[in-house]
């Protein structure tokens, strides 16, 4: 017989899961209903309302698909490309990598705009694509949560529909962290996770079609090829006066995506991206006091992640191992060509505060100075707490 289930109460710092909010995981202790009961379908509609929201859209088809951030974006490839289909994949990280890996496993004829680790996909590199194929879609990730960049999107939305394509934004890392505003930008597709900025478990993926994409996904001429992952039928259990199942939803964790989305609009959803920017001021700030430089370019860092380089003659894995065993903090290592040269830190939803960046910070400063880095003790605290000060 094995004993109770207990786990360490980690301090979550690295690209996720984040720490859930208290809240969200009361709310995961609430009854569970039939995935046809009135009260739950009432929870499903008060949900994809408040979803819709802090997305920034007036879309009918918004609803969280069953799985992680990947299942979203498996489902937002899978319901618009048919074989043959021109995709034009900006990558600048490890996950728009994945979208074109994604795509040609769709059948999807990929054309990959490569941009250095670290940097922006330029509007420029998008247009020049463009003259060269007749894309039917445009995808690029939001927040590349490799690298900690925060790609700026207006210029390619504008050069992607002056072509006649959809655009599509992996918004797995900015969701509740950054603004995404489909509407005001004209994002076509995006998906998101609830485990990072939206402070909940992983387990569902939050994903939303404009009316053009939609048309698209009627007017297919060949079946969608995932059952599961099939938008026209999930709308018939998500959308409307008569619901019809399609699989077995986790009620449990659609009632901790309505609570987390509860307290995103209670906080406000301005000041709560106030909050993630000025966090991640103070922790780059304290970063660089110690000569921890880093990796995205500057103008252009997501606050919701940070990666740093780290300092040469510096393990990755010996650093994030006693953040464990003597702090108790998990950090990311790097994905890769960023593996064992970079740490991801990820300040997302309730981690997003003070008390983490003051910790982390300390933590890694005392790991390096028994390591044999030389840099005086306190120094990142104190730069990251003027920050905090001004």
């Amino acid at each position: 017989m094995q004993s109770e289930l207990r786990v360490p109460p980690r301090i979550l710092l690295g690209p996720g899961p984040t720490i859930a909010n208290p809240r969200v995981l009361k709310a995961m202790t609430t009854p569970m209903l039939g995935y046809l009961d009135n009260d739950f379908v009432k929870v499903m509609d008060e949900t994809v309302d408040m979803l819709r929201q802090v997305y920034g859209t007036n879309n009918t088809l918004t609803f969280p698909i069953s799985g992680t951030g990947t299942a979203g974006m498996e489902a937002a490839l899978t319901n618009i490309i048919e074989p043959d289909d021109a995709v034009i994949v900006g990558i600048n990280g490890y996950f728009g990598g994945r979208i074109a890996d994604i795509a040609e496993r769709c059948g999807a004829v990929v054309t990959s705009v490569n941009a250095e680790w670290g940097q922006i996909i330029e509007p420029e590199q998008i247009a020049n694509a463009c003259k060269k194929v007749t894309p039917k879609l445009v995808a690029v990730v939001h927040g590349e949560t490799s690298t900690g960049i925060l790609q700026p999107l207006e210029d390619i939305i504008e050069i992607a529909h002056d072509n006649g394509a959809l655009f599509l934004a992996d918004c797995v890392t900015s969701l509740g962290g950054q603004p995404v505003e489909l509407d005001k930008r004209g994002i076509d597709i995006a998906y998101s996770c609830t485990q990072k900025c939206l402070a909940g478990p992983p387990g569902l993926s939050p994903i939303s079609f404009s009316d053009q994409a939609v048309e698209v996904i009627q007017n297919r001429k060949s079946k969608i090829q995932s059952f599961y992952l099939n938008a026209t039928l999930l709308a018939e259990y998500w959308m409307g006066d008569t619901r019809k199942y399609h699989h077995t939803l986790s009620m449990t964790l659609v009632y901790a995506l309505h609570e987390a989305l509860r307290i995103v609009i209670e906080e406000g959803e301005s000041a709560r991206y106030q909050r993630h920017e000025r966090n991640a001021r103070a922790l780059i700030a304290g970063a660089k006091a110690i000569g921890l430089q880093p990796a995205a370019a500057e103008n252009y860092r997501a606050p919701m992640l940070t990666t740093l380089r780290i300092p040469e003659g510096i393990d990755d894995v010996t650093v994030r191992k006693r953040l464990i065993q003597d702090y108790n903090i998990e950090i990311g290592g790097g994905l890769g060509i960023f593996a064992g040269k970079a740490w991801r830190i990820g300040l997302m939803g309730d981690a997003a505060n003070e008390q983490n960046v003051l910790l982390v910070l300390n933590a890694i400063e005392k790991l390096l100075i028994e390591l044999g880095y030389n840099v005086d003790s306190g120094t990142a605290v104190s730069a990251a707490a003027t920050v905090y000060q001004n």
